[in-house]
């Protein structure tokens, strides 16, 4: 299993977010936006999925990888079937835990909600939970509270279905040691690489082997195809510039949405905690509940000292170092004692001493924010910019199949278009068939429709392109260059060095698997091994996965053993191990051993998620539509 995440290392970080559930808030939010208009790609019991909802998944996708690769990302690579496929079934296993997670009545308190909301790092400032920036982030999604806290409820109980399958997993000691034992097993290795270097002075090439491989290979040696274009932009971010807001809009929107920016009471306090969970026995249960009524009595005593008092006792330690205080919250924010006690408490006051889930707490009130309406001076801005929003999102979408429309219909020039929508007519850089390139020129769908027959042999703009969520381009062809087989003579001598290379890694690999033969019938050979080393399946630096796999590939009754591989990077090495040290898997783990046995379990417990969700999977009747899948079309 773990040879498996190893060796694969490369495609596993690749592909990763493809095969795995993203349940992050912050990642691929599909599960939650159900339908709207366009063509159904797939349905999930009566769920839809539609074909914006895939694109728009794609393009996360395609994101997160940029991020992981950069240059690195092959281009298109997101338009090959296997990966399209890969984001479906990723889409369908996320409506099918959100539609299991409302079967199974899986909810969320309005505790739990607050307290994931104060700890998301987007909302807060200066460590602290921002309220302003909260609603910044709501209305920047076209939402309002309700419809944001009630898809992030969805995500929390997807996250909590996750966990609980996840924390089920029952991994025993004695098949998480065998697979320390063999991780950590430490082998004596030696190395020897036969080079094709060795060999290339042994090749000869004709002059009628090159002439074939040009032939059959005319493709490799073209230059690039290449255009400069013209192109219009029709975005909804450009149009939300554009469109005024008066005072009276802005006026009709603070009353009408009233209790949008009503504040509601917010309270502010310390505490000391006395943990005392569920996993703890009786004995120091009571211990922690007469170590609080002590701390308590000493602040009758001496209230001015609960600071002093929460920094020497708080087993908060989020806190505790800061006197105990934990800033403002409101309503539903903390666990339901606590939040009694904080409210029935008036402003300097201690409380008594109050049991929760976690413990014992002592609380002091020390500040109260009445619930009020928030000024218009104050949320003005905010306003204006929502009824922008709003507006730009309208006139997008009443321009969108004109403008569409207009670039199809007058397809000789992109001028018509310019005029009617007032955009200003672009030109772009040079760029290459299937390249990469900056701005709308990367989208590879742009690229493909800019280089096909319609575009250079009929000289038609192309169709207007969703290169970016509500950004629609269109372009045309100013300048075109086809692309130009070079002569023979101008490649000849790449040609012989690749040919000359391709022999000469036949020949090592022949030579290296001849050595390999000898040396395994007993027969000598002189080699001139490299110095031995001790290497295990964690840790073999320089050493490439297929040998490491071929030196553990087995347990020798007699040594010295060898194995032999082909390296990717041409070649082929042979490996002598001499001494073989079994690992001893203590009875008290190590923190390495630790970190090991629980990254075992960790992938078993994503095993085991995997064959639970297949078999959710089999009670929500699930239908793909083909033609819809393999469609690149903007629906």
């Amino acid at each position: 299993m773990f040879d498996y995440v190893r060796n694969n290392r490369r495609i596993v970080q690749i592909f990763l977010a493809l095969i795995t559930l993203p349940f992050a808030f912050w990642g691929v939010e599909s599960y939650i936006r159900n339908g709207g208009p366009g063509v159904d790609v797939a349905s999930v019991g009566s769920a839809r999925i539609t074909q914006a909802e895939l694109q728009q998944a794609l393009r996360e996708q395609q994101d997160r990888m940029r991020q992981q690769l950069g240059k690195d990302l092959p281009a298109g690579m997101l338009d090959n079937p296997e990966v399209r496929r890969a984001v479906l079934d990723n889409l369908v296993n996320q409506r099918v835990l959100s539609m299991h997670a409302a079967k199974t009545r899986l909810f969320v308190s309005d505790a739990q909600l607050g307290a994931t909301i104060q700890s998301i790092a987007a909302f807060q400032e200066d460590g602290k939970f921002s309220r302003q920036r909260y609603d910044a982030y709501v209305a920047s999604q076209n939402m309002n509270q309700a419809e944001f806290e009630q898809r992030l409820r969805q995500d929390i109980s997807l996250q909590r279905t996750l966990a609980a399958v996840r924390e089920a997993a029952v991994v025993p000691r004695a098949a998480s040691d065998r697979w320390l034992a063999a991780l950590q097993e430490e082998r004596e290795v030696s190395e020897l690489l036969v080079k094709p270097e060795q060999f290339a002075g042994q090749v000869k090439i004709s002059a009628e082997a090159i002439k074939a491989y040009y032939d059959a290979n005319q493709k490799s040696f073209e230059t690039p195809e290449q255009l400069r274009a013209e192109y219009l932009v029709l975005s909804q971010d450009a149009l939300q510039e554009q469109i005024p807001v008066s005072d009276e809009e802005i006026n009709g929107a603070y009353r009408s949405q009233a209790e949008r920016f009503q504040q509601k009471e917010e309270r502010r306090a310390s505490h000391i905690l006395l943990l005392a969970g569920k996993d703890m026995t009786a004995e120091q249960i009571k211990a922690a509940q007469a170590k609080a009524e002590e701390i308590h009595k000493q602040l009758k005593k001496a209230p001015n000292d609960f600071a002093k008092l929460a920094k020497q006792y708080s087993q908060d330690p989020g806190s505790a170092e800061k006197g105990g205080d934990l800033d403002w919250f409101g309503h539903g924010m903390m666990v339901k004692p606590f939040e009694d006690a904080v409210f029935a408490l008036k402003e300097n006051q201690i409380s008594e001493v109050v049991r929760s889930d976690f413990g014992f707490h002592i609380i002091k009130l020390t500040g109260i924010k009445a619930e009020r309406a928030k000024p218009l001076q104050e949320v003005r801005a905010e306003i204006a910019e929502d009824l922008k929003r709003q507006g730009a999102a309208k006139k997008y979408a009443e321009l969108a199949e004109s403008f569409s429309n207009t670039v199809y219909e007058q397809s000789d020039s992109l001028k018509p278009a310019a005029e009617k929508f007032k955009l200003a007519l672009q030109q772009g850089p040079w760029i290459t068939k299937g390249g990469t390139a900056a701005g709308v020129f990367g989208n590879a769908k742009l690229n493909a429709a800019l280089f096909s027959d319609d575009a250079t042999k009929n000289k038609r703009n192309t169709e207007a392109i969703e290169v970016n969520p509500k950004t629609l381009v269109a372009a045309r062809i100013l300048e075109h260059k086809p692309a130009v087989l070079q002569p023979l003579e101008a490649v000849k001598s790449d040609i012989e060095k690749h040919l000359v290379r391709e022999e000469a890694l036949k020949l090592a690999q022949k030579a290296g698997e001849a050595y390999l033969e000898k040396l395994n019938k007993g027969e000598p050979v002189d080699l001139a091994w490299g110095a031995a080393r001790s290497i295990s399946q964690i840790s073999a630096p320089g050493m490439a996965v297929d040998a490491l796999r071929a030196v553990f590939g087995g347990n020798p009754a007699k040594l010295p053993v060898y194995a032999g591989v082909k390296l990717p990077e041409g070649g082929y090495a042979l490996y002598r191990t001499t001494r073989i040290k079994p690992f001893a898997v203590a009875a008290q783990d190590n923190p390495r051993t630790k970190s090991l046995r629980e990254q075992y379990e960790r992938i078993q417990a994503d095993e085991d998620f995997s064959a639970w969700l297949a078999a959710v999977r089999l009670a929500y009747p699930v239908e793909i539509n083909k033609a819809a899948l393999e469609s690149k079309e903007r629906q």
